[in-house]
């Protein structure tokens, strides 16, 4: 027996030729309470910075440039004013850059500059309930300390609030294990513009051209943000402007309180302690969307209390009753003015100066909810053109040349809040929406799981006051169906567009082909006639052509989806609802845009499109 065991001791053996002649000294609760201290958010994410997007050089460059475009984008239209956003990407050593983003904003207010930038988890937009490109506060004060840790230099802000107001300019660092802004200088400076802001970082990264690249991201930027005017400023190359199609700014939107659907009864309890209403009726009437004086009565009713009962006096199983009571009441949906989609014209306007096809189509579907949250979805599709030759012939059957091979795969290009989701595509819920619709049902060859085979452009928008991502990193969006079912909808109603556009084509070149046949041999056959007859050639001419000008009369009419003859349309008439169509083969570009019936206000007259399409 061991001396100085007890009954049911059972000591560690350690193996010799350690340090000292006893064992080594294990820990106890006071020891490993010395250890143990809070964890601030900056040190986290400084750890985990791959979180935030910030996983690789090359990722870091372009999540740097995202996060200060979509804060200045935020930052002008909530003012009102369009944006004008100067993107100047330089490089000053092997594997080091310094981004520069300026923009017209309303700039920001002294006190408030430290905070934006030197604070994690510091914003305006985490607690509304509005569509915002920002969510959570983390974008710009996590770029700002990525170039810190990489570089060590500070970040430089320089921010004006009006024409006679001075401008002013910060030098942050932040402090990681407090999670609080480090000023370093703070002065006036001198600039030439009136108000706006400007954020320099340097920071270590590598820059690459193509897709998933910062000339990527402001491109798509432009074709989803058409009444912003971005100038980019690449490393060594001359300077890439890109237009404003639009001087409309997207229409303005309003906070809404959260919907009962929405929150979970933890949620609830947090609210009736932090609510300033006395009485239980007048805290689910104002402190909810959508809930009205006669839905709060029944709502009491079925908890077995009443409207006029005290907040106070709602104990914890009295607030669970209360939650499945608001979970099983009938109530509308959530308000949809918080919501600010692209819209059709515009996609339509994006899609006309980023891409250049010859079908173009777009449809927004009515805002739909999930977990309580308000949402849309809205579709754009580019066909043809420069995109390149279909892989089914003119029949509509798989061309031989190698089975469609020599047909490159549609793209992809998805938003959330009108900011472009470059990575992470697979895990996508509108990918996974994309691949599940069969395409081939509206004349596109696909296979399997995958997208479809064909010179398409696929545009996927969606707006809502808190989009699902899968990451801190705002990559993809998370798989929910109701916003997979929403993406299939609006798919299914642009496919619908094409298919009718593609039939219509297939149909006419099956004709042409025919009449082709006819005039080829015409003169054999007037030939061959005079030799065994006395016939007037040129009359017999003249009547073999007439004869298949009749048989092939198809190849100068329209048809519709079901192979309908309808009337031929003339330039600028209607043809498809928020669709245009650019005959680019001919001697002048043709346009054929029907608009969707909608209030009239906010959109322009159709004839003025079809003339820029012409210079086009």
């Amino acid at each position: 027996m061991a001396v100085g065991g007890g009954p049911g001791d059972n000591p560690v053996k350690r193996p010799p030729g350690g340090r000292g002649s006893g064992p080594a000294p294990r820990a106890t609760a006071e020891t490993l309470a010395k250890q143990q201290r809070a964890i601030s958010v900056s040190e986290f994410f400084a750890k985990n910075r791959h979180l935030l997007g910030f996983d690789n050089k090359r990722k870091a460059l372009l999540t740097t440039v995202k996060e200060a475009v979509d804060n200045s984008l935020d930052a002008c239209e909530e003012a009102g004013i369009l944006p004008e956003v100067e993107v100047t990407v330089e490089q000053t050593a092997e594997e080091r850059f310094r981004v520069t983003v300026r923009d017209n904003g309303p700039g920001i207010v002294t006190a408030q500059i430290p905070n934006v930038f030197g604070k994690l988890l510091y914003g305006s937009k985490f607690h509304r309930l509005k569509m915002a490109r920002g969510q959570q506060g983390i974008g710009i004060s996590a770029a700002g300390m990525y170039g810190l840790i990489t570089t060590g230099k500070p970040v430089r802000i320089i921010s004006r609030i009006g024409a006679r107001q001075p401008a002013h300019m910060y030098l942050l660092a932040i402090d990681t294990q407090k999670n609080r802004p480090d000023t370093i200088a703070e002065e006036e400076a001198q600039v030439d513009w009136p108000h706006g802001t400007e954020v320099t970082i340097e920071l270590v990264a590598t820059y690459n051209r193509g897709r998933q690249s910062v000339d990527d991201y402001l491109e798509l930027t432009a074709i989803a943000n058409p009444h912003a005017r971005l100038v980019y400023r690449p490393p060594g190359a001359e300077p890439i402007v890109f237009e404003r199609a639009t001087d409309a700014l997207p229409p303005e939107t309003k906070e809404i309180k959260p919907h009962p659907y929405g929150i979970e009864l933890g949620t609830l309890m947090k609210m009736l302690k932090e609510t300033q209403q006395k009485k239980l009726g007048g805290f689910l009437t104002r402190e909810f969307s959508r809930v009205s004086s006669s839905a709060a009565q029944q709502v009491c009713r079925v908890a077995g209390v009443s409207a006029n009962t005290w907040v106070s006096a709602v104990t914890p199983p009295l607030a669970e009753k209360l939650y499945t009571a608001l979970q099983a009441a009938r109530l509308r949906a959530p308000a949809t003015d918080c919501l600010a989609p692209i819209g059709a014209e515009a996609i339509l306007a994006g899609l006309l100066k980023g891409v250049k096809a010859e079908f173009y189509t777009a449809s927004t579907r009515p805002p739909a909810v999930y977990r309580g949250n308000p949402f849309q979805i809205e579709v754009g599709l580019a066909y043809g053109g420069e995109l390149g030759s279909d892989s089914r012939d003119e029949e509509g059957q798989e061309s031989r040349r190698g089975n469609g091979d020599d047909t490159a795969q549609a793209r992809l290009i998805r938003f959330a809040n009108r900011v472009p989701l470059l990575y992470q595509q697979s895990s996508c819920a509108t990918y996974k929406a994309v691949t599940e619709t069969k395409w081939n049902n509206y004349s596109l060859s696909q296979s399997g799981g995958s997208l479809p085979r064909a010179p398409l452009v696929i545009l996927v928008h969606m707006a809502s006051v808190w989009v699902p991502f899968v990451s801190e990193g705002k990559e993809a969006i998370a798989d929910y169906d109701e916003i997979r079912k929403e993406v299939k909808l609006a798919l299914a109603e642009c496919g619908r567009r094409l298919s009718l556009l593609l039939k219509r084509k297939r149909t006419k070149a099956h004709y042409t082909r025919r009449r082709d046949v006819f005039t080829r041999y015409i003169d054999e056959v007037v030939h061959a006639a005079c030799a065994m007859t006395n016939a007037d050639a040129d009359r017999l001419r003249r009547d073999l052509l007439k004869l298949s000008q009749v048989y092939t009369a198809r190849a100068d009419m329209e048809f519709d989806e079901h192979g309908k003859v309808v009337q031929k349309r003339s330039a600028g008439e209607a043809a498809l609802a928020d669709t245009i169509v650019v005959e680019r083969d001919g001697p002048a570009a043709e346009t054929l845009f029907e608009a969707e019936a909608a209030p009239a206000a906010g959109r322009r007259k159709r004839g003025s499109r079809a003339g820029r399409n012409k210079r086009r």
